[in-house]
């Protein structure tokens, strides 16, 4: 998995109503915290309001369990004049054990926008 910061823009305990029929963590619930993570940072790095355009294809390497405390690093990886995209590592530490395991990965695309969702140039501080 990509090297990121190691000081989380989320961390997130996972429970009992995240689950799916198998007992593991629904992709989705997942997925909904890289968008979070993603926005952390970009609005960290000056933008003051966000959408999400894309989320490259996500493969999930190991399963996340109830009780798991989930991290989500985030880094800049690439400022357009109205995008930004952040890459988003996850991993996961077991209740049982207290191991970290590496879930998955996600580099995902914003557009800075004004209060009326139309795009603005990304901050030059960047």
């Amino acid at each position: 998995m990509p090297d990121c910061p190691r000081d989380p823009a989320i961390r997130v305990l996972m429970m009992p109503r995240d689950t799916n029929a198998h007992g593991t963590i629904f992709g989705g619930v997942i997925l909904s915290h890289i968008d979070q993570a993603g926005a952390v940072a970009a609005i960290r790095a000056g933008c003051r309001k966000v959408v999400t355009v894309t989320m490259d294809a996500v493969e999930f390497h190991q399963p996340v369990y109830v009780g798991d405390l989930v991290s989500y690093y985030a880094e800049v990886t690439r400022v357009g004049r109205t995008s930004i995209t952040v890459r988003v590592a996850v991993s996961a530490e077991r209740r049982e054990g207290g191991d970290a395991v590496d879930v998955t990965s996600a580099d995902v695309t914003y557009v800075h926008v004004n209060a009326e969702g139309r795009p603005i140039p990304v901050p030059d501080n960047l």
